[in-house]
């Protein structure tokens, strides 16, 4: 007997209920969240219900939060599976391909000739500080000279980065 009524409220109400699910969210899939609100509804035993109608879109409510909800957790999947076979060697994110590897070796090498013409101390100063991360008084105290002169060598270093990344940036 439960159950007639429970079938007779459902049809009763199908239609407001398929306009209800699009307006609030289901959209295009407001028919298959009917659908299984209808096979949940049939499905489950319930006992006298006080206010059918009302029990129905609580239903259909909660349907649409749940599958809502499923889609974000797949679309984050999804894209945390992307993410991680983007970082495997060989992929095509990581891969720069022929022609990016080739000028990158290409301003490289411009780097380090530039860099070779700098005082040894300099660049000893440079690889101890950004490099290795000492800070500038390890540096000095190591190398037995003034923070001052630390400083000195490292805007030398800096100030020939700064060139080099202008001039190949414009190309």
């Amino acid at each position: 007997m439960q159950r007639q009524g429970v079938h007779q409220v459902f049809e009763e109400h199908r239609d407001e209920l398929l306009r209800y699910l699009r307006a609030h969210g289901a959209g295009d899939a407001a028919e298959d969240v009917l659908q299984e609100l209808w096979l949940k509804f049939v499905a489950s035993p319930t006992g006298p219900i006080a206010s059918p109608r009302n029990y129905l879109y609580r239903a259909a409510t909660n349907l649409m939060i749940d599958r809502r909800r499923s889609l974000v957790q797949a679309e984050r999947r999804e894209v945390e599976w992307s993410d991680a076979l983007d970082r495997l060697p060989g992929s095509a994110s990581v891969d720069p391909g022929a022609d990016r590897a080739l000028d990158s070796r290409r301003r490289l090498a411009v780097v380090e000739a530039e860099l070779g013409k700098l005082p040894a101390r300099a660049l000893a100063i440079f690889r101890r500080h950004r490099l290795e991360g000492c800070t500038q008084r390890e540096v000095a105290e190591a190398m037995g000279l003034s923070v001052s002169t630390i400083e000195g060598d490292l805007r030398m270093v800096y100030s020939l980065l700064d060139e080099l990344k202008r001039k190949l940036d414009e190309e």
